[in-house]
């Protein structure tokens, strides 16, 4: 007998009811503002056709407030799992246009089951954040619902990917899930994540303040740190979430998907000399150096708006997938402050978690000084990098490239720190301060005794000169074991391709221990 017309009659009416979401009319304002619907954003990240839907057909059990009487298609929230490029992933997506998208404790299950997919399979998780937030009419069930999906965060964090998309708003309580996820990546338009509105503010502070200055993206990227990724609209932040994915093992327990390529290419890099900078005082293009030694020139920048002293992000070396770390001298001199360390500290636990190799290029002058820095905690945040890269186990590469003074040559992953292998090149500096300031020391008597103000900037230049040559030359480094090898500047992608090869099939214990406390 075939199925009775009923039935599917029946079917198809509640499944029309499902996709209509908020309506045909609220599809049309979100189109006309230049935003997807829950469902466009899962289909345009998604593989056709793999899409497989949980929880259409749930439906909340409120009965406050008259709610017994609202249907909720698929109670705000779409929920399944399909695959992005090849690979599965679980994922959700908030519809704001279905009672704002709030969530109430059918909705939190929802992305519950989708958290827990994803740590039983082991897949990474992407999820799209566009809510009014808690579902108030739900009370004390709304809140449950919140604590069970930011409990899932941590259980999944270092197990499997996470990536929030903020692609609307996220306000309150709802904006601690995503800051517990890997990498935020938020809309520079029709989105806003922030604890308190500037309505509160005002009324508890008397401030005006505006939504960009509490919750815009821009001031999240630059400002804040809160968010990793900025994108234009709905469709670049799906093209960034692919690229992202793209770096990472589905789980912790997987290898990146590197692709090798079957030939190693060890020629000199003629183009790489032009951007050497022998004088430490000369500002250096650290992000064409990168550039150069991965494939491509492809460095997918993450934090790019926050704490530009420090440049991180994914790249891969002749088909190997890297994590890179690298001073910026155009940005405070490429000193490591606050800030930087923070970021710096985040992204080699997120490459140690997932077995993602790192290559560090240093130029590091030191410490940024001063009484803000001092008083915000420069000692307990520049700690976090050394606690990063010490308890990293993967690969660790480090290319000094110039200076390398003090704590922040240690911080900047030295041997001390489990660097596998470490190259410099001629230009590198390798001291415990640099040359001006070791001189005030050193040669303090010496220069007292000169009156004459040009001999003594004179005799001055000469002590400096003898400090770099004598005591922070990577030849000396070299001398005691602290250097791997001095290469030339054209070497560095040949050098680090060979490097990595070797060092793929790295393993390296630690004791055992529930976690070690990094200085928070």
């Amino acid at each position: 007998m075939a199925l009775d017309e009923e039935l599917r009659s029946t079917l198809a009416k509640r499944r029309g009811k499902i996709m209509a979401a908020g309506g045909a009319k609220k599809t049309d304002e979100r189109h006309a503002k230049g935003l997807m619907t829950a469902r466009e954003r899962l289909a345009g990240l998604l593989q056709d056709g793999t899409f497989q839907e949980y929880g259409a057909h749930a439906k909340h059990a409120c009965t406050a407030f008259g709610m017994s009487e609202v249907e909720i298609p698929a109670d705000g929230v779409v929920v399944g799992t399909g695959y992005v490029a090849g690979r599965q992933i679980a994922a959700f997506s908030q519809d704001f246009t279905v009672v704002g998208g709030t969530l109430g404790k059918m909705h939190g299950q929802k992305i519950v089951w989708a958290m827990d997919y994803a740590e039983k399979n082991g897949v990474p998780l992407v999820g799209f954040k566009d809510s009014g937030g808690a579902r108030i009419q739900e009370g004390i069930d709304a809140l449950s619902g919140y604590g069970e999906v930011f409990y899932r965060n941590v259980v999944l964090s270092g197990v499997v990917p996470q990536i929030a998309i903020i692609a609307g708003p996220c306000a309150g309580g709802a904006s601690y899930s995503p800051a517990l996820m890997d990498f935020i990546i938020m809309t520079r338009q029709n989105a806003q994540m922030f604890i308190t509105g500037p309505q509160v503010i005002k009324s508890v502070s008397g401030r005006d303040v505006s939504m960009d200055d509490v919750g815009g993206a821009e001031m999240h990227a630059a400002v804040s740190g809160n968010v990793h990724l900025l994108a234009d609209d709905d469709a670049h932040a799906i093209e960034l979430t692919r690229k992202l994915l793209s770096f990472f093992p589905s789980n912790n327990t997987e290898d990146p998907p590197h692709a090798p390529t079957p030939e190693l290419d060890l020629e000199p890099d003629a183009g790489m000399d032009a951007l050497v900078r022998s004088d430490a005082s000369d500002p250096m293009d650290m992000h064409a150096i990168v550039r150069r030694v991965l494939d491509d020139g492809d460095l997918f920048e993450i934090h790019a708006q926050f704490a530009k002293n420090l440049i991180v992000g994914f790249g891969r070396v002749q088909g190997i997938i890297v994590g890179v770390l690298a001073n910026n001298s155009m940005e405070k001199a490429g000193c490591l402050d606050i800030d930087s360390s923070d970021k710096g500290a985040r992204f080699i636990r997120f490459c140690n978690a997932f077995n993602i190799p790192i290559v560090t290029f240093v130029d590091v002058p030191g410490f940024l000084p001063g009484i803000d820095q001092e008083r915000g905690g420069i000692i307990r945040h520049g700690a976090k990098m050394l606690f990063a890269y010490s308890s990293a186990t993967v690969p660790k590469i480090t290319i000094v490239t110039r200076k390398a003074y003090g704590g922040s040559y240690l911080a900047m992953c030295s041997q001390e720190m489990g660097a596998d292998v470490v190259f410099a090149w001629p230009t590198a500096q390798i001291a415990v301060m640099g040359g001006e300031g070791a001189v005030n020391i050193l040669y303090s008597k010496e220069l007292k005794a000169i009156e004459d103000a040009g001999a003594k900037k004179k005799k001055r230049k000469e002590f400096v000169e003898l400090y770099r040559n004598e005591f922070a030359s990577p030849y000396l480094a070299a001398s005691k074991g602290y250097i791997t090898d001095i290469i030339e500047p054209e070497m560095t992608r040949a050098t680090v391709s060979l490097s990595l090869r070797k060092l793929l099939t790295k393993r390296e214990l630690r004791p055992a221990k529930k976690h070690g406390l990094i200085p928070l």
